[in-house]
């Protein structure tokens, strides 16, 4: 599933241009070809063919894992789920296998959502920021400061990470990053995130920091789904990694399943919690 880095790379091509498409912002919505209806979640197909005509797309953004377009008077978001991905290109090109939507933008551009296993969705909504107000901070904020995460942790009796996993504890993780964070963190997966002390707090809130700034540089990782652009997954620390040696102490890489997803970690560097 596209995680945070990679959805803001997406982000960033089709507002800036990138990715071989041109940057959308500026351009009018001049028409919409649903081919998969169930793409859209709401309103209807109709409703929402009908009132994004004519619509200005004033910028891309991003909120935890959608994609946002803001348009005149409402907003477009997509949220990408298992392996969705955003392409523009010249109007009258190929379909390609697995396109769900396409945009007819002024220009002669097209925007098109391209979904292989149908899970992502769209939505036209009248206020986007109040839709998706019940998101949990922006990780790379910086008003999120290791204070407030050690405020958020203290007020939970979870594991650390389902919790990490929780968009509305923290927007923008999965698991990828998540492994990730915690390994880079020394913290074990199944740590309870209330006891954890003001140092590995610290250490948490910079990890998480600083793999999803590198994930971002390295434009995300590529791994299933239909975005190949990214590399981030040769420079995976523990994720995917199992049985191989880990880059710090060169134990073996442990998998395990927490809250019915992958896990991995060193079980050196990041030692089962004692209760």
């Amino acid at each position: 599933m596209p995680e945070l880095p990679e959805v803001e790379t997406i982000v960033r091509a089709l507002r800036e241009g990138g990715r071989g498409g041109e940057a959308v912002p500026g351009h009018r919505i001049e028409g919409v070809d649903v081919s998969w209806p169930r793409s859209v979640a709401e309103p209807s197909v109709e409703v929402l063919t009908r009132q994004v005509v004519g619509q200005r797309i004033e910028t891309v953004t991003r909120r935890g894992k959608f994609v946002v377009l803001p348009l005149d008077t409402q907003a477009l978001l997509i949220h990408l789920r298992m392996s969705g991905d955003l392409r523009v290109e010249t109007t009258g090109e190929r379909k390609l296998p697995h396109d769900r939507i396409r945009f007819f933008l002024s220009g002669g551009l097209s925007l098109v959502f391209n979904d292989p296993r149908k899970f992502g969705r769209v939505w036209l909504v009248e206020d986007w920021q109040k839709f998706l107000a019940g998101l949990g901070p922006e990780p790379l904020d910086e008003k999120f400061t290791a204070d407030e995460l050690a405020q958020r942790l203290g007020m939970t009796r979870r594991r650390i990470k389902p919790l990490l996993l929780d968009q509305t504890f923290l927007a923008g993780l999965g698991n990828i990053y998540t492994d990730e964070a915690l390994h880079l963190a020394g913290i074990h997966p199944l740590a309870p995130a209330w006891k954890l002390s003001a140092e590995q707090v610290v250490h948490l809130w910079r990890a998480i920091r600083s793999v999803l700034m590198e994930g971002i540089r390295r434009n995300g990782a590529s791994i299933d789904w239909v975005y190949r652009g990214g590399e981030f997954q040769h420079h995976f620390r523990v994720y995917q990694r199992a049985g191989m040696p880990c880059s710090v102490c060169g134990s073996a890489i442990q998998r395990m399943v927490v809250g019915q997803r992958g896990t991995y970690f060193c079980p050196v560097c990041q030692p089962p919690w004692e209760e």
